[in-house]
C-alpha cells in the first residue's frame, strides 16, 4: 500500500497468480478432510524447507486458527481470496514479511502463488511468481497434461494456470466519458475487466482490474506481453484525458477535487462508496498537482483501511453499519491530518 513503482500515477498495483494442483489428489472441492490435510501438510513442508529464503522471511498462517475478522482483513488486503476465507477447513496462507508474496493452500486449487507489486511491474511480478513456482515444482508432483497443460479446478484456468492483472485508476477516462469505449476494446482482445475485488465486484473509486482471460493456447510470455501492451495503451489514454481536463475544464476539475478533499477532511459520516469516489477525486488532484499537501500513497492506504474488516481491526471493536460509516469518516480525517500512524500497525493496530 505504501510502495511506489513505475507509472504509479495510473497503475496502483500489478499482480500475477499461478494456480497449481497435486497429481493423484482430488481437487479441493471434492477432497475429504483427510485428503485436504494431506495436501496441506505436503505444501507446508515445501514452504518451510528453506527454498523460499531467497525471497524473504515467510510466515505460515493456518486459517482455522485466526478469527473471522482477521480473515476479512486478509481479503481486503488482497492477500487471500474470499473463497479461501469462507472455506478454510484445511486452508493456509504463506505470507512474505512485506506481503508481496502470498501463497494460498487449499483454495479453489491446491496451490495458488500470488506476487503483488506496486505500480506497473507485471513482468517483474511474473518472474518472481515463476521462480517460486519452480521451487514448489521441485518437490511437488503437479497435475499436468501434455496437451492441456496444468490442470485446474476451473476450466478457464487450464493451460498455463496464470492470471496476470493490473489495478488501474482511470478517473479522467470516466469523467470524459471514454471509459466504455476503452473497456469494450479491452474485452475484444481477450482481456477481462473487473472491480477492486475481482470477479463480480463493482469498480469503486474509478479502479479497474484488467486481467488476461485466456490461459490455454498461449504461452506465459504471450499472456504477459499482451496484458503489458494493452495496459500501456490505457495508461497513455488516461494521461491524455487528464491533460484534456486540465486544458478544457481546469476550474471545474479543481473545484471537484477540492470539494472532495474538504468533505473527506470534515465529514462525520461516510459510507464506503462515497469514500471511494471522494478518495479517487483527491488522488486525481494529487497526481495533477492540484493538491500539494496530499501524498498519493496515503490515498492508496485509505482505499484498504476504510474497508469494513480493516476498520474494525483498527479501532479494535465490533461495529454496526452506521458505526462503520462514522469510524470511516473519523479515520479519513485523522489520516489526512497526519494523526494516525500506519507503520506496521503501530498506534493504530492496523495490520495482522
Amino acid at each position: 500500500m505504501r510502495g511506489t513503482g513505475p507509472d504509479s500515477d495510473v497503475v496502483i498495483s500489478s499482480r500475477v497468480r499461478i494456480a497449481r494442483n497435486l497429481r493423484e489428489q482430488p481437487f479441493p472441492m471434492l477432497a475429504t478432510s483427510q485428503q485436504a490435510n494431506e495436501v496441506l501438510k505436503k505444501l507446508v513442508e515445501v514452504s518451510q524447507s528453506g527454498g523460499l529464503k531467497g525471497f524473504g522471511e515467510f510466515e505460515t498462517i493456518m486459517l482455522s486458527e485466526i478469527s473471522e475478522l482477521d480473515k476479512r482483513v486478509l481479503v481486503e488486503k488482497h492477500l487471500i481470496s474470499p473463497n479461501l476465507a469462507n472455506d478454510s477447513r484445511a486452508g493456509a496462507v504463506v505470507l512474505s514479511d512485506n506481503e508481496a508474496v502470498s501463497i494460498m493452500i487449499n483454495e479453489e486449487d491446491h496451490l495458488r502463488i500470488q506476487c503483488l507489486y506496486p505500480g506497473f511491474q507485471v513482468e517483474e511480478a511474473w518472474r518472481h511468481a515463476s521462480a517460486i513456482d519452480d521451487i514448489y515444482e521441485e518437490s511437488a508432483d503437479y497435475a499436468f497434461d501434455e496437451v492441456r497443460g496444468y490442470l485446474t479446478t476451473c476450466p478457464t484456468n487450464v493451460g498455463t494456470g496464470i492470471r496476470a492483472s493490473v489495478m488501474m485508476h482511470l478517473p479522467a477516462l470516466v469523467l470524459t466519458q471514454q471509459i466504455n469505449r476503452i473497456l469494450t476494446a479491452v474485452t475484444q482482445v481477450g482481456l477481462a475487466v473487473r472491480g477492486l475485488y475481482g470477479e463480480g465486484s463493482e469498480a469503486l473509486g474509478n479502479l479497474f482490474q484488467i486481467s488476461n482471460q485466456i490461459t490455454l493456447g498461449q504461452s506465459e510470455e504471450e499472456i504477459i506481453d499482451n496484458l503489458h501492451g494493452v495496459a500501456r495503451q490505457i495508461i497513455e489514454h488516461e494521461r491524455a484525458a487528464r491533460k484534456r481536463l486540465l486544458e478544457e475544464s481546469s476550474v471545474r476539475i479543481e473545484d471537484r477535487v477540492k470539494r472532495s478533499y474538504g468533505i473527506l477532511s470534515h465529514a462525520s459520516i461516510m459510507d464506503s462508496k462515497e469514500a471511494a469516489q471522494r478518495l479517487s477525486d483527491v488522488r486525481l488532484g494529487a497526481d495533477l498537482g492540484l493538491l500539494d499537501n496530499v501524498s498519493p500513497g496515503i490515498l492508496n492506504e485509505l482505499l484498504v483501511m476504510t474497508q469494513p474488516g480493516f476498520l474494525q481491526q483498527t479501532f479494535n471493536e465490533q461495529l454496526s453499519a452506521e458505526q462503520r460509516d462514522q469510524r470511516r469518516a473519523e479515520l479519513i480525517r485523522m489520516q489526512l491530518r497526519g494523526e494516525l500512524s500506519t507503520n506496521n500497525g503501530e498506534d493504530g493496530g492496523a495490520s495482522i
